[in-house]
């Protein structure tokens, strides 16, 4: 009797496991989105700016493109592709001491956060280092307004190196209001100097800034319906302009 129990039970058992997977609804798409490769500078719809501390010499910081690109990328450049470039800093200040400089993005004169999409699990991006002992870091937004600073590690190498940034599970990233932020946004990099290291001629590259994110893991039945014009006076705007919005100043 027993015996054809464990049979029956066994018979239930792989009759369940054909039941078709897509009876199950995924609720993951996980994708990369480019943020900027810096091939293509006047064709974005934002520009870059630099600002630095308040030891910064006169005539600095400067910003501008350059040729070049890591060599692992070099295999995914194509001949077809604009001309390969990255963004460069040159930076010097008057005296060693806790030393900063900021790049971030512009729209106009105003600071523009880019807002990232879905829930980001990682941001990446290629850094060139010039030996020095700086940090670096990397400043987001999250849905409550807050900046958080994200350390990315020293930058005492030399050339090249992909960082690679895990958002951590306590930024929130969306709000619970529908009128609340529409995403975690982009601030910018920092870079500081250590206080014994020199800064009378500090040089930095960038290239190849993206994310990825799971691009479901907030989209619901009914999403579309959150911005709904009920023709009052408290319409969307307040939950619709996060998405394309401007950095307040960020508290160092």
């Amino acid at each position: 009797m027993k015996k054809g129990v464990v049979l029956f039970g066994s018979l239930i058992l792989a009759l369940a496991m054909c039941v078709p997977a897509v009876a199950q609804p995924s609720t993951r798409a996980v994708e990369t989105f480019v943020i900027d490769n810096f091939d293509t500078p006047n064709d974005m719809e934002w520009q870059w700016g630099v600002q630095a501390s308040r030891f910064v010499t006169d005539g600095y910081p400067i910003l501008k493109t350059f040729e070049g690109i890591p060599n692992s990328l070099r295999f995914f450049h194509k001949d077809t592709d604009p001309t390969a470039q990255v963004l460069g800093v040159k930076v010097a200040f008057d005296r060693k001491g806790d030393n900063w400089f900021e790049v971030y993005q512009t729209q106009g004169d105003e600071r523009y956060e880019y807002p990232f999409f879905g829930t980001v699990t990682q941001i990446d991006f290629w850094v060139w280092g010039a030996n020095y002992n700086y940090n670096l870091e990397l400043l987001v937004r999250d849905a409550d307004g807050r900046v958080h600073s994200l350390y990315c590690g020293t930058l005492q190498f030399e050339g090249w190196r992909n960082i690679i940034v895990n958002i951590p599970g306590y930024i929130s990233q969306h709000s619970r209001l529908r009128n609340g932020r529409r995403n975690m946004s982009l601030v910018g990099f920092r870079v500081r100097s250590h206080a014994n290291e020199a800064v009378d001629n500090y040089v930095i590259y960038f290239d190849q800034l993206k994310y990825t994110s799971n691009t479901l893991s907030n989209i619901y039945d009914g999403y579309d319906l959150r911005d709904s014009d009920f023709g009052d006076s408290n319409g969307t705007s307040s939950s619709a302009s996060s998405s394309n919005t401007r950095a307040d100043a960020v508290e160092k």
